[in-house]
């Protein structure tokens, strides 16, 4: 019983030695929810988008949902390590001439992190850090008739090799390795929760867009890009010690 008081006492005199220099504490862990806003380069897809007969895709982003999570390194004081992922989307719509043109762009990325908590401020730690991980994006585009289908219609229009379909969907996919610098500043509104706000920006390493059944697709412009900026928010509940 006397070594496992030792061994406490021992484990709480560097949490609190952290606690009077506002460094990060060294066995801490922390997890929560990070709504965000996704701001992609949509410029090069757009033109291809408004040729299609839909409004253009917003370029001023989307909302994200996404998560993440962290464990400071002990014997780094400051250096936590950890995972994150968020996904959203945006889409347009339009009917013409009995026929409804759709086009829906979805993006997901995540990966591990790493960040260092700078000690400025009591209860507030300012994080520069990066996500090493991957990605995807992609594009669902449909046009269909207005009109409700009939059943026989759809089989007909499907097996008939001689006429050109009214109706379709092609999804086009692009997966991605990812680099995130990040920045972000962290609240302490709690012993055990913090408030964030943050953002980075998603480098995306890879040109490979397939289509459908995983058949490639060949000669992508160089304009139609994934990865982008986005900005963060969050609630975590853990340890904390800035």
């Amino acid at each position: 019983m006397k070594k496992f008081y030792l061994l406490l006492l021992l484990s709480v005199l560097p949490l609190q030695a952290q606690t009077k220099t506002y460094f990060d504490a060294p066995f801490g862990a922390g997890g929560g929810y990070t709504p965000s806003w996704l701001i992609p380069d949509l410029k090069g897809l757009n033109k291809y988008v408004d040729a299609f007969g839909t409004p253009e895709l917003s370029t001023s982003g989307f909302y994200a949902s996404g998560g993440a999570g962290f464990v400071y390194i002990g014997f780094l004081p400051g250096l936590r390590i950890g995972g994150m992922g968020m996904g959203g989307s945006t889409k347009e719509r339009k009917t013409v001439s009995g026929f409804t043109r759709e086009v829906e762009y979805i993006s997901n990325f995540g990966g591990f992190t790493m960040e260092y908590t700078i000690p400025l401020v009591r209860k507030v730690g300012v994080s520069v850090g990066m996500v090493l991980g991957g990605g995807s994006s992609n594009l669902q585009v449909s046009r269909h008739k207005a009109n409700a289908f009939l059943w026989d219609d759809v089989w007909t229009e499907l097996s008939d090799g001689s006429k050109k379909a009214e109706s379709y969907t092609r999804s086009l996919n692009h997966t991605y390795f990812t680099i995130v610098p990040t920045l972000n500043i962290d609240f302490s509104v709690y012993r055990f929760v913090s408030l964030r706000v943050g953002g980075g920006y998603s480098i995306a390493f890879g040109d490979t867009w397939k289509m459908d059944n995983d058949v490639e697709v060949a000669n992508v412009p160089s304009d139609i890009k994934s990865g982008g900026l986005y900005i963060s928010t969050g609630i975590f509940v853990g340890f904390f010690s800035y």
